[in-house]
């Protein structure tokens, strides 16, 4: 198994990306079903089953056959560290016979797995090591382009299984860790930061609703969503304004939903690209960025100043400006610090503190501003 070293382009000035427009992305698949979890039973609903149909779905829209393929880049659980979601529990099945000793196809998903049950002969890169799915295509890209591979599978196993989602396993609370870990404060900290946001820049949680709305409107659009598929519903300012608190500043509608599903892409060189079945989508560059608060916590202040140097990153590795951008997707993973990246970006003019009255505005999927087309993680 090959583990990319240094492939990260995250020390500046990072340059224009020396691949720039000459790797695409060719082809897109996913899972026919998006589930709340995996019942731990079902091996048809297993993430294995899941990525194997995302798979082949993106081959079929890429027009290529398991002979073309080449290369597999993944996450194996779809989680930083390529660590499983339920990874630190173990297996609790009493189906299979001894010796069973691996949760590979069900709760996670190797690129050695697929390989081998996918029945792809002429893989000869295979990286397992990836991150979260924001920085599989930064590596897949660049592994293509350095002629590791050239036609590359980049499949993301997105898992949820009873009681573990995101569970904190950690027995100790070492150094700092002793002032959050004994009291969940983890994912709560986006309530924070955005707090001080709200005192900062003269604002209010409630003034979120017409981009929660939105995104759950873009969201329905797209058959295999889970609100698609399960909850099809509208969903209004009164729901998001009704939603109970996470914690103060966070409320429940701005939290991604845990599922069950696959996904996966098609990452090819642009010349390969030319003969396949859908019109290049061609890559202009990645950069990354990984932070550390500076105390115990992140602070508005942490966040504002790393974003800025994501979006000083991005445009300088791409040839790119804020006005040559049409279509802006910015993660929002936690709806609430959506508005940092927004403005760090500086996308349709938006400056800090300006997120706000933007949302306020005809963002869309047919206004000029069509911001996060497809729903997001919403």
């Amino acid at each position: 198994m090959a583990r990319a070293i240094h492939w990260e382009r995250n020390e500046d000035p990072v340059g224009i990306w020396e691949h720039r427009g000459k790797v695409a992305l060719a082809g897109r698949g996913h899972s026919k079903n998006t589930d709340r979890r995996w019942d731990g039973v079902s091996l048809d609903k297993s993430l294995g089953a899941y990525v194997i149909e995302a798979a082949r779905a993106a081959m079929d829209d890429a027009g290529i056959s398991p002979e073309d393929v080449d290369g597999i880049v993944t996450s194996a659980g779809g989680q930083p560290n390529h660590a499983s979601l339920g990874g630190h529990w173990g297996p609790t099945r009493s189906y299979f016979d001894a010796p069973y000793d691996t949760e590979d196809g069900l709760t996670f998903v190797t690129a050695e797995w697929l390989r081998k049950t996918m029945n792809l002969p002429n893989v000869k890169y295979l990286n397992s090591h990836g991150s979260t799915v924001w920085n599989l295509i930064g590596l897949a890209a660049q592994v293509v382009g350095d002629g590791r591979c050239e036609v590359c599978l980049v499949p993301y196993p997105n898992g949820n299984i009873e009681g573990r989602y995101h569970q904190n396993p950690a027995l100790e609370a070492p150094g700092p860790a002793q002032w959050n870990f004994p009291y969940g404060w983890g994912q709560s900290v986006h309530g924070y930061v955005f707090e001080q946001y709200a005192r900062k820049y003269g604002t209010n949680h409630d003034r979120m609703a017409p981009f929660i709305v939105q995104e759950h409107a873009n969201g329905l659009l797209w058959p295999h969503s889970y609100y698609a598929q399960h909850e099809p519903e509208p969903f209004t300012a009164e729901d998001y304004l009704n939603g109970r608190w996470i914690a103060q500043n966070l409320s429940i509608f701005d939290c991604d939903r845990p599922v069950q599903a696959g996904a996966c892409y098609v990452i090819t060189t642009a010349e390969r690209a030319k003969d396949m079945k859908q019109k290049p989508v061609y890559i202009l560059d990645h950069t990354e960025s990984a932070f550390s608060p500076r105390s115990l916590v992140q602070t508005l202040d942490d966040t504002e100043e790393w974003t800025d140097t994501q979006a000083r990153r991005s445009y300088a590795g791409s040839g790119l400006r804020p006005e040559d951008i049409d279509v802006f997707a910015p993660y929002d993973g936690f709806a609430v610090f959506t508005q940092y990246f927004l403005e760090a970006f500086g996308w349709r003019g938006v400056k800090r503190g300006d997120a706000h009255d933007f949302y306020a505005g005809d963002i869309s999927l047919k206004g000029p501003n069509p911001i996060n087309s497809g729903g997001g993680n919403m």
